[in-house]
């Protein structure tokens, strides 16, 4: 029997786990969370004996003399001071990691009440914030040093909610004490374990599945076959994603889902999924785009190994390229990364007694799931109810069914509530990645340094299924020509089917990896007219009025110059420095249906806002409540945003194309307007009860090859520029940014989204990569060089606002993606203008980062 102390209550126990499963699980203290189960991201950091210590490697045979402190066991006075100050210094996004950096600051203030900012660097430097970039962090637990130093009350924060004000987000509280509840906080009473048993191979013809030892297990409920799934597809835009490989079908990737097992306790569940016995006939995989596109190559889907072929023309690049004074052609490589998302892929199904389901999960569209798992059961829409928790982080990579449909189709056949959740290494094997993709591209400009033409060429690696390859190499494509003003443009891009794992929409969409090749394009044809980078992407630079090279005309609150301008003394400061710059699209554009859609609601004296934009960090609920209380007049007290819930909130799309913001956003406009008028009137919140408005917004484009003179390919586009400094140690030192954002609607926010945007697009330039070895994925955790405290460069962020109140969105544009965009061929640039060594591949070669 082990007896130890957790926030002063003695516990005993006979069985030795590791302490992160018994707060988890036998004390049900869920503000320690598992993010990777290994040691390697901080998340459930806690103090044992007056140290930090990782709950996931500690084991409770080791407690006998170390005192436990969780989230939940800090004082009272603990608790407010770092809500206040993670509030007030816009510390918090996806909020996973938040209640393991609280202890890890409790450790260092426990000490040190008057640490530097290196002082707290060393101490979160355990504790891995995909999000934020860490630099809200390190402000937010100095500033709870000094509220502890000096024994300050609890300052009082701005609650006006005008925009351009510093309103706390409106989860910052349950997010830093661990209260908010992620799907995997969760336990419903009767509640079973599923497991997918995934394919041995990534091509492998499934001879057959002998599930009886499995089903002879006494903890087994029950396994599921293919046969089992009324229909045995999922997939956003083209359904060819297998629920489970049946017998005799072929595999196509080492995720694969060959059966799904359920148990009455998950420590049995990998007991139980060994004891299914799959033989396999192993074929030889198609690894690379090159190999699929071969005349003889064996198919992996039914309709060809293609997936998506783009084309986009517009002038004669050719003509306008062979009569260029200078020409610039280069290949290019980027490869496959990882979301790394703080919280892996969790879902909860539970039956309703109306032959329903409920679905409890951590997306980014509770429609989308909605609709897929309904799909699958061949059911109508409305039995599935789909209910959104906290989302820890998604990046793109929480768009597609990874545990959704296996937990619905789980429940569906045993009438019980099930629990399917990834291990980190299930997630980091199974989840989309960011497209692998070869670049060709041609950039010319004429004697005087006035670009004329670039002609480009992508061939994209989509994996395994289709996921969002199309509409990502679309996106690659139409942004592949930069953020300037020239007419020959020309652009072909075709992603193939391989074995691998499958591609997925990442934070950036296709932009993050041409835009690296053409900016370092734009500094070799610079170098050979015999300009400088910063003169010469100031002279092409696109201006309000200007066409872009897809044709689309430059806004007059376009700000590209500005962003220029902006970072101009940083890049004269040194000459260890490199720059660029890029554009990104807000909302899906390209012709296709695009909604955003807000319901107020006034109960109980407040305004409840109802929308099912998902937030997977940026704080969407937050600048919905900027929106109507600007436009009101109300206070932000008197707001309660909801969840997303399919019952519940209106379908306004999916978080991403960095839509929310504009798209949710105006519809709150739209709808706060109606309340607005009403309360002019004489109305009070009182009189109104039970009332509802309404607002929608719809985003009108022209499809992909238009043949207007000036298509409307999107609604709106950000634009920002970067100048990356490398130290005399050969690393990244100093990271300078600006972005037009049209309207900074939350400062904080907006600033914490470009740090750790900044910081995300460093790691993909110079640390990041997802290795595979013959399909099979080689990477952990810990190796997927995801930047820690210690590496983070000084970041310093401008904002251009042109933007107007009588925009959409009071003017706003979308900064989620643009924000980790520029950052990789900007670090190339500055390498190459210190050792003349160009750097085409991902992540950079011969820099002071090791790999």
């Amino acid at each position: 029997m082990f007896k130890f102390q957790i926030n002063g209550q003695w516990h005993e126990t006979a069985t030795d786990k590791t302490l992160l499963q018994y707060l988890r699980d036998d004390l049900h203290l869920t503000g320690t969370k598992d993010g990777c189960a290994a040691g390697a991201c901080g998340a459930c950091t806690v103090i044992a004996g007056g140290k930090k210590v990782k709950a996931c490697v500690l084991k409770v045979s080791q407690l006998a003399d170390k005192p436990v402190v969780t989230i939940e066991g800090l004082t009272e006075r603990e608790k407010d001071v770092y809500v206040y100050a993670f509030g007030e210094c816009g510390a918090v996004q996806c909020g996973f990691c938040i209640p393991g950096m609280v202890m890890s600051a409790k450790a260092l203030l426990d000490e040190n009440l008057n640490p530097t900012r290196d002082d707290v660097k060393l101490a979160i430097n355990g504790n891995i914030c995909r999000c934020t970039g860490y630099v809200k962090i390190e402000d937010a637990i100095l500033l709870a040093a000094k509220l502890f130093r000096e024994n300050s009350p609890i300052p009082e924060s701005d609650r006006s909610g005008k925009i351009g004000t510093l309103l706390h987000r409106v989860d910052a509280k349950e997010k830093t004490l661990g209260t908010g509840l992620y799907t995997d906080d969760m336990v419903l009473p009767g509640m079973i374990y599923a497991k997918a048993v995934r394919s041995k191979y990534p091509r492998a013809v499934v001879e057959h599945i002998d599930i009886s030892k499995a089903l002879a297990h006494p903890d087994c409920v029950t396994v599921l076959l293919a046969k089992d799934v009324p229909f045995n597809k999922t997939g956003h835009i083209i359904q060819d994603w297998d629920v489970l490989i049946a017998e005799g079908d072929t595999t196509r990737y080492i995720g694969d889902a060959i059966a799904l097992v359920a148990t009455e306790h998950k420590d049995t569940l990998d007991e139980v999924c060994n004891l299914v016995d799959v033989t396999y006939t192993e074929l030889t995989p198609i690894l690379t785009p090159e190999a699929a596109m071969a005349p003889d190559a064996p198919l992996i889907h039914s309709g060809g190994n293609m997936l998506s072929h783009q084309v986009l023309n517009r002038g004669d690049a050719d003509a306008a390229i062979k009569a260029a004074k200078y020409v610039v052609t280069r290949h290019y490589s980027t490869p496959q990364t990882d979301h790394a998302f703080m919280e892996p892929e969790c879902a909860i199904a539970e039956p309703r007694e109306d032959g329903g389901l409920n679905l409890y999960t951590g997306g980014q569209s509770v429609y989308d799931e909605q609709r897929e798992v309904s799909r699958m059961l061949k059911v109508d829409q409305s039995e599935i109810h789909v209910h959104s928790m906290l989302v820890g982080g998604g990046f793109g990579g929480k768009e597609d069914m990874s545990v959704q449909h296996h937990a619905a189709l789980m429940a569906w056949h045993t009438k019980r509530p099930v629990k399917v959740k990834f291990s980190r290494q299930e997630s980091l094997d199974i989840h989309v990645k960011r497209h692998a993709m070869e670049m060709d591209i041609t950039t010319a400009c004429d004697e005087e340094g006035n670009l004329v033409a670039s002609k480009v060429v992508i061939v994209s690696d989509g994996g395994a299924y289709a996921s969002l390859g199309g509409p990502v190499l679309q996106r690659a494509c139409t942004h592949s020509g930069g953020p300037y003003h020239y007419e020959n443009f020309s652009v072909e891009g075709t992603c193939y089917y391989t074995n691998n794992v499958p591609g997925g929409a990442f934070r950036g969409f296709g932009v993050t990896q041409s835009v690296f090749g053409q900016e370092i394009n734009i500094d070799l044809l610079a170098e050979m007219v015999g300009m400088d980078p910063w003169e010469f992407r100031y002279k092409n630079a696109v201006r309000p009025g200007e066409s872009l090279p897809n044709g689309q005309l430059a806004g007059p609150e376009t700000g590209l110059v500005e962003c220029l301008e902006a970072v101009k003394e940083a890049y004269y400061a040194s000459p260890r420095t490199g720059l660029a710059v890029c554009m990104k699209n807000s909302g899906i554009g390209v012709g296709l249906p695009d909604t955003g859609r807000v319901r107020l609601e006034v109960r109980d004296g407040k305004v409840r806002i109802r929308t099912s934009a998902a937030c997977i960090g940026q704080g969407l609920g937050t600048v919905a409540t900027h929106i109507l209380c600007e436009t009101t007049g109300i206070s932000p007290d008197d707001v309660i945003v909801e969840a997303p819930d399919t019952d519940r909130t209106p379908d306004s799309g999916t978080t991403t194309a960095s839509r929310q913001t504009v798209f949710t956003g105006e519809a709150t406009h739209v709808a706060a307007q109606e309340l607005k008028a009403v309360l002019d009137s004489g109305k009070t919140l009182k009189d109104l009860e039970g009332c509802e408005y309404y607002g929608e917004y719809h985003g009108i484009t022209d499809p992909m090859g238009s043949d207007k003179p000036h298509p409307v390919s999107h609604v709106a586009y950000g634009y920002g520029a970067c100048v990356a400094t490398i130290d005399e140690k050969n690393f990244v030192s100093k990271m300078d940014v600006a972005f037009d954002v049209g309207r900074v609607i939350n400062p904080k926010a907006c600033e914490g989204q470009v740090e750790g945007g900044t910081l995300m697009g460093m790691g993909y330039g110079v640390t990041e990569d997802f290795k595979m070895d013959n399909g099979r994925a080689v990477t952990k955790y810990g190796t997927l060089g995801l930047l820690r405290a210690k590496q983070r460069p000084d970041i310093t962020v401008h904002f251009v606002e042109k933007g107007t109140p009588d925009q959409m969105a009071y003017g706003a544009k979308g900064i989620g993606e643009i924000a980790s965009i520029p950052m990789a061929p900007a670090i190339s640039n500055a390498y190459r203008h210190i050792d003349k060594e160009e750097r085409r591949r991902l992540p950079l070669q011969h820099t002071g980062y090791k790999r």
